[in-house]
């Protein structure tokens, strides 16, 4: 049977946050986890614990469903606005975080570069994206944020080589920079460089204190690779826990893992899970035809054969 992980083989993982998310269903909270909505400036992307978790609306809310208990940081970023991270304990109902006005050239000049980049949609709107990014870097010698945006934006139009020099350069200015680790694992992976994409991407755990789910999933991929699918579906797993449901594309992931190892009725699960947080999503035909298979698959396994 052909599995999801065949199916989505052109999948980019942990590369489409905001699509998923503007179509998913409200989840309930846990009892572990509050609901809160965040109150700032329209069209301003949100994120939590650096967990991209959405864009503002017109009238500057994002709805979040589900927000561990606990001390969290949020971070926050507009069009003309100074960046601005606080400290914020979920409480449910709304949490205001008010945004400065900013004149820094550099800094709005990233900002523009973020925006194209996120817009993009064809190598030419790419590389326009990549000339932004270096012109705010040419801006402001220091400026980490902007080489790793930079890199990110070289390894999806396939300039590896150039990529690993902007992490480099973001490592020079911040030499503990967790995300930064991940996405150089993530590079190193595209270039069949295995052993050193785990090197990063634990280096990037280890920066993050554990927490650190882009390099959970990078460990994955490579597990898979490997043929270690028991481990593959552990860092899934992992990486979930950490998102909280903001990626429901990882249900999948771990759904054609757990297919994998023949384990029918849990991929059957991540499966129902995926569609239950993205009903609309572009990838959701396939995967209802996917389960479809994998649920016959299930009910083949509960069959007990006759005595004779």
């Amino acid at each position: 049977m052909k599995t999801a992980l065949h199916i989505f083989v052109a999948l980019t993982f942990f590369a489409i946050p905001t699509v998923v998310l503007s179509q998913r269903r409200t989840a309930p909270a846990s009892a572990s986890s509050t609901a809160i909505t965040i109150r700032t400036e329209p069209n301003a992307v949100v994120w939590v614990d650096e967990i991209r978790r959405g864009t503002t609306g017109v009238d500057g809310k994002l709805a979040l469903s589900k927000v561990s208990n606990g001390r969290h940081t949020v971070r926050v970023r507009a069009m003309g606005f100074k960046e601005t991270s606080v400290p914020f304990v979920p409480v449910r109902g709304s949490q205001t975080i008010h945004l400065l006005r900013t004149t820094d050239q550099a800094e709005l000049k990233f900002q523009e570069a973020e925006a194209a980049h996120d817009a993009a949609k064809t190598d030419e709107a790419r590389n326009q994206a990549v000339e932004l990014y270096r012109e705010a870097l040419k801006l402001r010698g220091t400026f980490p944020t902007a080489h790793l945006g930079l890199a990110r934006l070289l390894f999806e139009l396939n300039k590896n080589e150039a990529a690993l020099a902007e992490i480099e350069a973001a490592r020079r200015a911040r030499p503990s920079y967790a995300e930064a680790s991940a996405v150089e694992g993530r590079i190193y992976r595209e270039m069949a460089f295995l052993d050193e994409a785990v090197n990063s991407f634990n280096r990037s755990l280890r920066e993050a204190n554990g927490f650190q789910p882009e390099a959970h999933v990078g460990l994955a991929k490579v597990y898979e690779d490997r043929g270690q699918y028991e481990r593959a579906a552990v860092e899934y797993q992992t990486a979930i826990k950490q998102l909280s449901d903001a990626e429901p594309v990882i249900y999948q992931m771990l759904g054609a893992t757990l297919e994998r190892l023949e384990k029918y009725k849990e991929a059957v699960a991540a499966y129902e899970k995926f569609l239950e947080l993205a009903p609309n999503s572009s990838l959701a035909p396939a995967v209802r035809s996917i389960l479809d298979q994998v649920k016959r698959e299930a009910a083949g396994r509960e069959i007990v054969p006759e005595d004779k």
